[in-house]
């Protein structure tokens, strides 16, 4: 069978590389430091899908300065210790690319450096070398639909032909915005199905489903 849609999007954190537990750690020993003490849980509702830039600028005004450079430093050089040692792919996420056969690419609020890192890393950066896009690239990231719209201007595809897969609320709120069909992948645990619910979406848990979800499988 033909699949329903030209192009799938996929979020990188949390979607393709199973990142956000261990960088919500690091997190939590960063806010803790600089005088905003937030558990895992609530880092993970105010800020997974957002920019580190957007992180930073809440914490900078929370604590009414900005943050140090040598703690921007120090936790930056923390992030890429813990994800060098403990990084893994989503599971089934490389069974579900092994068996589209459409185009696909990804686009994050993540830096282009660290996709390059993170997507090295798990061996999944040569799937989509050249059809990567980030936050930076655009004036609004996500819940705007800018970085999803521009994904898709790129490749030459219409946004009705796009499907997104994302784990964030953020995320799948751009999506929309875009109006793209959205794939709600649920299975990391980290942010309540509840909250990515709505029009147009499709919630799922296990990687291995998405084929059959977005058409590719008879």
């Amino acid at each position: 069978m033909a699949s329903t849609y030209k192009l799938v999007i996929f979020d990188c954190d949390g979607v393709l590389v199973d990142s956000e537990p261990l960088a919500l750690r690091v997190d939590v020993e960063l806010f803790a430091e600089l005088g905003w003490p937030l558990s895992a849980e609530e880092i993970a509702r105010r800020f997974v899908g957002r920019t580190t830039e957007y992180m930073m600028g809440e914490l900078a005004a929370h604590i009414g300065r900005a943050i140090p450079p040598e703690t921007d430093a120090k936790f930056a050089a923390r992030y890429r210790e813990v994800l060098a040692a403990e990084l893994r792919p989503v599971d089934g996420i490389g069974d579900a690319l092994d068996r589209i056969a459409g185009l696909t690419c990804v686009a994050s609020s993540g830096s282009h450096d660290k996709m390059r890192f993170t997507l090295g890393l798990t061996g999944l950066y040569e799937r989509f070398e050249g059809r990567i896009f980030s936050a930076s690239e655009v004036t609004h990231g996500k819940p705007a639909p800018d970085l999803f719209l521009h994904a898709a201007a790129t490749l030459g595809v219409e946004p009705r032909e796009c499907a997104v897969v994302e784990d964030s609320e953020y995320g799948v709120l751009a999506a929309r915005a875009a109006g793209m069909t959205v794939f709600g992948y649920v299975g990391g645990d980290l942010i309540p199905a509840e909250r990515l619910e709505g029009p147009g979406t499709t919630l799922f848990a296990d990687m291995r489903d998405l084929p059959r979800l977005l058409g590719e499988d008879s």
